[in-house]
């Protein structure tokens, strides 16, 4: 498994809830704030030990990853950036079509299948996203999310080391995400590592100015950063819809079956 690759997964969609939070802010009401809140307390029984390991993390990410984003994001043009990114959202795409089947969405598996197929082809390996512009719409998917269709909850939330913020649930579920990843089937090392390491310098370049953000806005960085895992994982395991409000992720549903997707 490629610890980076999982790391830089985990900061971009920690960032993603941040952003939306950002465009949502104004319209969210105190109580809805509160209750966000507490369910994430609810959730962090290892908060001491998570704390330190968020701290650690964080004094890595400024002394190595983010000079590194910072100096790519400079160096490299935009255009050459955003093909990049591409090419990688184009590889995750395969992985996300196998959750897809595996959570008994077809129509959205076969879609992803259609936009690696058209990417891969007319987007040239994926630099250019054409298969968006053809309607073929990219969705976000892992194991993690799979489970929580099947109705695994969630478990409390851990701070991993270099992987960042997640769950029990999400953690268990890397091991699966690193098999599905088709960058670890390349057979030469050095251009596979290489893969590895260019796709977490891209990432976090991503994720710079909400990392700014959190830095500069948030009262206590670790709560903020949470409280937005949390929200977005229970968000994408239901594909948007509203939750139950006594379920610790709204993954599992009262009825103990799978939630319908």
């Amino acid at each position: 498994m490629n610890v980076g690759t999982h790391w830089a997964r985990r900061v971009v969609l920690s960032s993603l809830v941040v952003a939306t939070g950002l465009m949502t802010g104004c319209a969210t009401t105190q109580s809805a704030v509160n209750s966000v809140k507490s369910l994430g307390a609810q959730m962090d029984p290892f908060e001491p030990v998570n704390r330190v390991v968020y701290t650690v993390n964080d004094k890595v990410d400024r002394a190595v990853f983010k000079p590194l984003a910072q100096g790519y994001e400079y160096v490299v043009p935009v255009q050459v950036r955003s093909c990049v990114s591409n090419v990688f959202g184009n590889i995750s795409d395969v992985p996300a079509s196998l959750n897809n089947f595996l959570q008994g969405k077809i129509r959205d598996g076969g879609s992803d299948i259609c936009r690696v197929g058209v990417n891969t082809t007319v987007g040239i390996l994926g630099c250019f996203d054409i298969a968006t512009k053809w309607g073929f719409e990219k969705h976000n998917e892992d194991f993690g999310q799979t489970l929580g269709v099947w109705g695994v909850p969630s478990g409390p939330y851990v701070v991993l080391p270099l992987f960042g913020p997640s769950t029990v649930r999400d953690a268990a579920a890397l091991l699966v995400d690193s098999y599905t990843d088709p960058t670890r089937y390349i057979n030469d090392i050095p251009v596979r590592n290489i893969s590895y390491g260019v796709r977490l310098i891209d990432k976090r370049a991503q994720a710079l100015d909400t990392t700014n953000f959190i830095d500069n806005a948030a009262l206590d960085p670790y709560v903020f950063v949470r409280d937005a895992y949390l929200s977005r994982r229970r968000s994408l395991v239901l594909d948007g819809k509203s939750s139950p409000p006594n379920d610790n992720d709204g993954s599992q549903p009262t009825t103990g079956g799978p939630v319908p997707k």
